[in-house]
Parts: structure tokens; C-alpha cells; sequence
């Protein structure tokens, strides 16, 4: 995670864009106040906490991704072969 001054970020701002979004990387902003102080990060990486914060808050699908943690830990789940559907023309 880069901190940079906000007059840097401000001056380089494309840049910055770029890199959050390539890299995957957050960027902390600083200001002369330490209460303006932001994190930038890429949309892709927002939606994807978003997303994380919505499955981990939804007590009925953690409780299925325990009681299969369980299982697969226990060892008792099965494998099977992938069956590969035929595209309709």
C-alpha cells in the first residue's frame, strides 16, 4: 500500500488512476489535516468488499459455508467428473 501527499496525487492523478487500477494496489492520500486523509482503490476491488461484506452479513449462506467447511475437513464430501454440455446450435 503507496502513501502519497495529495499535492503528488493531485498532480499525477491519471497516473495514480492507472496504477490503482492495474495494480490492485490501494493508494493512501494524505492531507495537512490527518482527518481528510482518503484510500483509494480500484472499482473492481470496491465491489468486490461490497460483495464480501454481503455474504459474510447473510447468516444463511455462512452457515452453509461452515457446515461445508465441516464436511470437507471431515472428509466427507464426494467428487465427481465434470459433464461438459453440448452447445445448441
Amino acid at each position: 500500500m503507496e502513501v502519497i501527499a495529495y499535492s503528488n496525487f493531485r498532480q499525477h492523478l491519471r497516473k495514480y488512476m492507472k496504477q490503482v487500477n492495474d495494480d490492485a494496489e490501494t493508494l493512501i492520500v494524505t492531507a495537512k489535516d490527518v482527518e481528510d486523509t482518503v484510500v483509494v482503490l480500484s472499482k473492481r476491488e470496491y465491489d468486490s468488499m461490497q460483495e464480501t461484506l454481503r455474504t459474510l452479513s447473510n447468516q444463511y449462506v455462512m452457515e452453509k459455508i461452515r457446515r461445508g467447511d465441516e464436511q470437507f475437513s471431515k472428509g466427507e464430501f464426494n467428487t465427481h467428473d465434470l459433464i461438459e454440455a453440448e452447445m445448441e446450435r
